[in-house]
């Protein structure tokens, strides 16, 4: 088994995108190596953040009833990483799952708190595993926060230089739960402009719970503020849209055995749902460096 290093990393920096999706970003140490597609080990002593600080504090100054203290130890769980391999900090993506033992209490980081890091990376959802079919085009279809590892591809110069085309297809239920779309309407002037001869990026956000017309509806300002600029959505699950040929059309792509690379990360029944479209549609598992389909469920 690998050895593994534990290492304190401090936050620096949080960004809250709706009530239960935020992201943010930790220093990373020198010993921190990773292939983009991975995801490290990372844990919180909850007793130790400011929030909880600051709470006991008021209660030992009888300011705050006392309430049930925090968990005072360390809980770990796996996060992909969003950032480059060559960035000089981590950052990740993380929902709120309000039962959960460690999201409920990430959820009340703040600048400078500290977390653990176990500094050796796993995974297999990298573009290192394929070597057969040749690289043409790729397909990232990813839903909420399994977005984050195609993030980390899209931020190295080297996955434009191997394509093509990219496709990334990135569903959330509402249009407030894409998360960084600025960010992804950028890669292609931030990242593939250092490629040779980068490959063509295609953005298509889809949303499933809502339509546009329904938050123009509720605030018309607002969509034309935060979303206008947007390529326009799609509001069917991943599956049906591949099976209907409806996201093939939009791309202008067609799925190939004989030249893509399609990756999926998100919720493990879009992962299964999605699979099982694609090995109708002719594709097949990667396996020992052969194949189409890599999966990961982001879960």
């Amino acid at each position: 088994m690998t050895e593994t290093t534990v290492e304190t990393v401090k936050v620096l920096s949080k960004t809250t995108w709706t009530d239960t999706l935020f992201s943010f970003t930790v220093s990373r140490p020198d010993c921190c190596r990773f292939t983009a597609g991975q995801f490290v080990r990372l844990g919180v002593n909850p007793s130790k953040l400011k929030h909880y600080r600051y709470i006991n504090d008021s209660q030992a100054n009888g300011d705050q009833p006392v309430d049930n203290k925090p968990v005072d130890e360390e809980i770990f769980r796996a996060y992909s990483i969003v950032s480059s391999p060559y960035d000089e900090v981590l950052e990740f993506f993380s929902i709120v799952i309000p039962d959960g033992a460690f999201t409920s209490q990430l959820q009340y980081l703040q600048v400078g708190d500290e977390l653990l890091l176990k500094t050796t990376a796993f995974g297999f959802l990298t573009l290192a595993r394929y070597q057969q079919p040749a690289p043409k085009d790729l397909w990232l279809l990813a839903t909420g926060t399994g977005v984050a590892p195609f993030l980390s591809m899209l931020q190295d110069p080297a996955t434009w230089e191997s394509y093509q085309h990219i496709i990334l297809a990135y569903s959330a239920r509402t249009f407030s739960e894409l998360a960084y779309v600025d960010k992804i309407q950028s890669l292609a002037e931030d990242f593939g402009s250092l490629a040779d001869n980068p490959a063509k990026f295609t953005f298509v956000p889809i949303v499933t719970r809502e339509t546009e017309d329904d938050v123009k509806s509720i605030d018309n300002s607002l969509f034309l503020k935060e979303f206008s600029k947007l390529p326009k959505a799609l509001n069917k699950r991943i599956p049906e849209l591949l099976k209907t040929g409806e996201l093939q059309a939009r791309v202008g792509e067609s799925l190939d055995i004989s030249s893509t690379h399609a990756m999926l990360c998100g919720n493990p029944q879009m992962v299964e749902d999605t699979k099982e479209t694609l090995k109708s549609l002719g594709l097949v598992m990667n396996r020992r460096g052969e194949g189409n389909i890599a999966v990961e469920n982001y879960w």
